[in-house]
């Protein structure tokens, strides 16, 4: 049977995810959940930053799980749910179960969940035809539960869990005279009913007999087999049946593969085992989690209905800006309040943007909407998130409808708004502790404008001489980030909340020439600058004041 998946929806924001990202990414699962019942996950592309890690940890939330691809793995397409058997079943119970199940492959685990090997139909079709070795059964270690599972026998004497381990296997077709000179010491012999044959097999040694026709054993039969230490064993079968069927009792354990299996994990993309299988004729693959543990098979067929993840996503419509691989997901819905990119959907899809401050605005207004009640934890996030992306309505991106949703949620999440901002965008400016990467790529997204392939990181603060001191670090780390980033200018904002201004750096020929047209300064006293800096007063809004000005700039 083939695993019925049922299918979770991540809700995932941009790299380089700000707190409107992850804030909308939580609170919109937690919507979509209360009003489908299914299930939602929130995710995240990038690492947390300082100011979001406060807001997360303020209402006592973890951060959504890190999802850097969503290309369709192992662990996304219905699997074949085929169940492990131990080595030790016969090849006729394994091969009934292949039967019942239709498959020609199946597993062997461990009492821990690993794999052991692999038994096919081909392997069990070798022991008929390529075995002409009468000590097979004892080689093989078979017990004798097995054999008696496998002639639909009954124990008369002796042990079941006792292995037969030494010795051949022969019928005892002759007469007792002759039988003494082919009967050795732990030989197991299927015989018929004569009571001469059956005492001279115990006494010549045998391991075994086993009387076939569902002929009677006597008491004096049994009292010397359990005497000698003889198992016997009766079944309804002839011999020529007996003696047929009886390799099938051997344990699989003997022929499986144990070595060199192709093996995939749950977490491996299909995109790229698919190679791999294509190479191989096998028609089976064993998938394992990242213990090892077995968990089904895969065949080219799984592939062949493979679909993407599905995801929602929050706070941005680009591809350059969405997580890597976006390009095979299934895009469910887009909820945004930026300019409309370059994310292409194989089908239509529910999109929401509006021309407002923050996604959180747009998901707080759904809320509404929808009559689900929003908790204080949910209102604690999404308040924060209007904060963080208007600057507590400082920026020109804010919006009326902005400002009365954060303050309503506020209140729902008992806050005092205008002392929270300050402690919150403290936590996002304190950067002592961060690296130069960390800094600039913390709030980093790329943007086209034309055939110019723009990126643009911004940090915001409240401490002046922070950013003043961060501004000599950033100059020498972009000068060595922009060679190998591919991107044709680079920019980076130093903006002062308390002053409402931005000090941006230039990166790349013909930045600062750009920068100083679109915001009309003098282009030639910008180049001549010692600092490939520019001071723009009123200009905050990275998304609003910013980037459109560039790509004006650029087209002119």
């Amino acid at each position: 049977m083939e695993q019925e998946l049922k299918r979770k929806t991540m809700v995932i924001g941009h790299r380089n995810p700000d707190t409107d990202s992850i804030c909308s990414a939580i609170c919109y699962a937690n919507l979509k959940r209360a009003l489908t019942g299914d299930e939602y996950v929130p995710a995240r592309a990038g690492h947390v930053n300082g100011e979001t890690q406060f807001v997360l940890n303020y209402f006592g939330l973890e951060e959504p799980k890190l999802v850097e691809d969503v290309r369709t793995q192992v662990k996304d397409i219905e699997i074949r749910k085929t169940k492990g058997v131990a080595d030790n079943i016969s090849l006729k119970k394994a091969w009934k179960i292949m039967q019942e199940n239709n498959v020609v492959t199946i597993p062997s685990v461990r009492p821990d969940g690993t794999l052991e090997g692999l038994i096919t139909v081909g392997d069990i079709t070798k022991t008929y035809m390529n075995i002409y070795d009468s000590s097979i059964l004892s080689k093989a270690n078979t017990q004798y539960s097995n054999i008696i599972e496998t002639l639909e026998a009954d124990l008369l004497v002796g042990d079941a869990d006792v292995y037969f381990d030494k010795g051949k296997v022969l019928i005892a077709a002759a007469n007792p005279d002759l039988m003494e000179f082919y009967i050795e010491p732990h030989d197991l012999v299927i015989l018929g009913n004569r009571y001469e044959s059956q005492l001279c097999a115990i006494e010549m040694g045998a391991a075994c007999i086993i009387v076939c026709e569902g002929a009677g054993v006597s008491m004096t039969i049994k009292k010397i087999a359990q005497d000698r230490g003889c198992t016997v064993i009766a079944t309804t079968y002839d011999t020529y049946t007996a003696a047929r069927l009886i390799n099938q009792s051997m344990p699989i354990s003997y022929f499986m593969t144990r070595e060199h299996l192709i093996t995939f994990n749950s977490d491996d993309y299909t995109d790229e085992i698919r190679e791999v299988m294509a190479s191989k004729r096998h028609r089976d693959f064993p998938i394992l989690d990242k213990e090892g543990r077995y968990l089904g098979m895969i065949s080219r067929r799984n592939l062949l209905g493979a679909r993407g993840k599905q995801v929602i996503l929050v706070d941005h419509n680009e591809k350059n800006q969405a997580v890597a691989g976006i390009e095979s997901a299934e895009i469910q819905e887009i909820i945004d309040h930026h300019r409309l990119g370059t994310v292409q959907t194989m089908s239509p899809v529910f999109f929401r943007n509006q021309p407002l401050g923050c996604t959180a605005t747009i998901i707080y207004q759904m809320y509404q909407e929808s009559g689900v009640k929003i908790d204080k934890a949910i209102a604690g996030l999404l308040c924060s998130a209007i904060v963080s992306d208007t600057l507590l309505f400082r920026s020109p991106t804010c919006t009326p409808v902005d400002e009365m949703a954060a303050r309503a949620l506020a209140k729902m999440a008992g806050l005092d708004i205008e002392k929270y901002a300050m402690e919150m965008f403290g936590a996002g400016s304190d950067l002592k502790d961060k690296s130069d990467e960390e800094i600039f790529y913390q709030d980093f997204k790329r943007f086209t404008a034309g055939k110019v392939l723009i990126g643009v990181g911004q940090i915001t603060s409240l401490n002046g001489e922070e950013l003043q001191h961060l501004r000599g670090r950033m100059i020498a780390f972009m000068d060595k980030a922009h060679e190998g980033s591919g991107l044709d200018m680079t920019f980076f904002m130093l903006t002062n909340i308390l002053t409402e201004s931005t000090d941006l750096i230039c990166q790349g020929q013909g930045a600062v020439q750009l920068a100083a047209k679109a915001f009309h300064l003098d282009i030639e006293e910008a180049k001549d600058q010692e600092e490939p800096v520019l001071n723009l007063p009123g200009v905050v809004s990275r998304k609003k004041q910013l980037i459109p000005e560039l790509m004006l700039a650029e087209q002119d």
